[in-house]
């Protein structure tokens, strides 16, 4: 998924995320995008002219009226030449003169001016967010073609906790690089279901059986699938991640729940990408009081929870079906035994154990198994490294299901 060689404009607005746009021009630059940055007089307050020029190794636009180029409009120029721009942070003000057509100042006139994709990252205060008239204003942009990145939930910087805070700039450029190469990708328009993270087993209202899984690489797949411009629904176990940009995302707790949510959503998608740990036990009996402490040892008897992947193997008809295997040693004799089993077509031998790999970690050293290739084995990556890796490899795959 590249920018390579796109011209992208940026919109910098007066907002304190403004400080995430200097990543995010850092990141367009990277994906091989030729970025022009146009500054309000309010983004000038937060952070320099100066950080963007350095960054993009362009002039940067801050005033309508500095025609230094005799022979050019400059806005006229810049709308003309951009591929997309993207307006990040998109304060609740510049929603506003957007909606109402108004020309203002460099950014507002050039908008006018385009007729390439626009994008919005909206960053604002919760209670802003939800306000009507911000909500009609982006339905208002929404209505002309104008595409929005939403905003994460968490804390913000005026001390609130709730919906406004950017996307991050890799979200960011991972959705603007979807959004121009998709028509190329297998996953464009395709229905993807991702589980991700792991089930909590109660045994009381005080105790859980559970794993380490902090859901990092189901949730970069999911971001990876939506940048692909799939259509995706992520099934998350309890964990404190933000939803990626584009991604419907379902909260369960224990196995039974991600089976039936799993299994219900499953004759409608085209893909699953199963990478949550679920629970392989849970407490036979569970009791709805705290079981108190007492000397000696303790003995809670386990069954075996239903094995969510084989049952989707079972019932497979024309789903691509990608699943995780999870282990310390023989990784892929492990891994291709799971293919073979659970009827699927891919599977991803996760090295675990170790400090880089595994739960927790923000690394992966993987091994790729499909049927009808050689294995392919990974180099130590980063999650949203190894997801876009991931779906390289499944890319031939679905293509095969379609021919």
């Amino acid at each position: 998924m590249m920018l390579e060689g796109r011209h992208v404009v940026l919109g910098v607005t007066g907002g304190i995320a403004a400080y995430k746009s200097a990543a995010l021009a850092s990141k367009l630059v990277q994906a091989g995008a030729e970025v022009k940055v146009i500054m309000t007089s309010h983004a000038e307050e937060f952070i320099t002219p100066l950080t963007f020029q350095a960054l993009t190794r362009d002039v940067v636009y801050d005033d309508t009226f500095a025609e230094k180029e005799p022979e050019k409009v400059a806005h006229i120029d810049v709308a003309d030449w951009a591929d997309l721009i993207i307006i990040a942070p998109a304060t609740a003000d510049i929603l506003a003169q957007a909606a109402g057509g108004h020309a203002v100042d460099m950014l507002t006139t050039t908008l006018l001016a385009a007729r390439c994709p626009v994008y919005a990252a909206p960053a604002m205060n919760v209670n802003m967010y939800e306000h009507p008239a911000v909500e009609s204003n982006m339905q208002t942009l929404k209505a002309r073609g104008v595409r929005f990145i939403e905003p994460g939930a968490g804390y913000l910087a005026c001390g609130w906790v709730g919906k406004g805070r950017m996307a991050e700039p890799e979200d960011i450029t991972a959705f603007l690089s979807s959004e121009n190469d998709q028509n190329q990708s297998a996953f464009s328009g395709k229905k993807v279901l991702v589980t991700a993270g792991p089930t909590h087993e109660y045994s009381d209202p005080a105790r859980v059986f559970t794993n380490p899984s902090s859901g990092k690489m189901g949730f970069a797949a999911a971001a990876e699938a939506a940048a692909r411009g799939a259509d995706v629904t992520l099934v998350a176990g309890p964990v404190q991640l933000e939803t990626p940009p584009g991604v419907q995302r379902i909260d369960v707790t224990s196995a039974e729940e991600m089976y039936e949510t799993v299994t219900g959503l499953y004759p409608d998608v085209d893909a699953v990408l199963k990478a949550a740990a679920v629970s392989d036990y849970r407490p036979s009996a569970v009791y709805p009081d705290k079981t108190k402490k007492q000397d000696g040892t303790l003995t809670i008897e386990m069954e075996r929870t239903k094995d969510i992947l084989a049952e989707l193997g079972h019932q497979k008809k024309n789903q691509l079906l990608i699943g995780f295997a999870a282990e310390t040693t023989n990784l892929e004799a492990y891994a291709q035994s799971k293919l073979e089993r659970k009827n699927l077509d891919m599977v991803i031998g996760n090295l675990i154990g170790t400090g880089d790999t595994g739960f927790e970690s923000d690394t992966n050293e993987m091994v790729i198994l499909r049927n009808g290739y050689e294995p392919q084995k990974l180099p130590l990556l980063t999650k949203t490294e190894t997801a876009v890796r991931i779906f390289d490899a499944a890319e031939p795959l679905l293509k095969k299901d379609e021919s």
